[in-house]
């Protein structure tokens, strides 16, 4: 079962992302970038994931130790959950990346660039799109 929904979530993602990065004004995509859907039942799976791997355990998260012990003790469930955890916080950055460059009237063939490099490196696409944000208000 791990598997399968693991493999579920991995692939149904990646049509969402394609949604909003090459069909950003459809309908169905702005119900999609308004509200966290996606994100909300990819984090129903990680609950379901972390519930199964034990990791509510005690856990030390506050040191680089503590964490390095957590992957050490890893589950198949765990590193599921974790990757889950990216899977559910990149797509919402790249919602409001979105979301926001719409509002601002961004063209959005200047974001597709930090979109790929928020689904494929998270933070990275954000600073980006905080790039082109930021250059582009200079600019006016």
């Amino acid at each position: 079962m791990t598997n399968f929904i693991f493999n579920l979530c991995n692939i149904t993602i990646l049509l969402f992302w394609g949604l909003i990065i090459f069909l950003p004004k459809f309908h169905f995509t702005l119900k999609i970038i308004k509200f966290p859907w996606v994100p909300i039942i990819i984090g129903v799976f990680y609950s379901y994931f972390i519930i199964l791997s034990g990791a509510l355990g005690d856990f030390d998260f506050t040191s680089l130790e503590g964490i390095l012990e957590l992957f050490k003790k890893a589950t198949p469930e765990s590193a599921a959950a974790g990757w889950l955890h990216y899977l559910a916080f990149d797509f919402w950055v790249g919602c409001w990346i979105v979301r926001h460059s719409q509002k601002k009237e961004l063209n959005h063939g200047i974001i597709v660039l930090p979109l790929l490099g928020t689904l494929m490196l998270g933070p990275v696409g954000l600073i980006l799109y905080g790039m082109i944000f930021l250059f582009n208000n200079l600019k006016k």
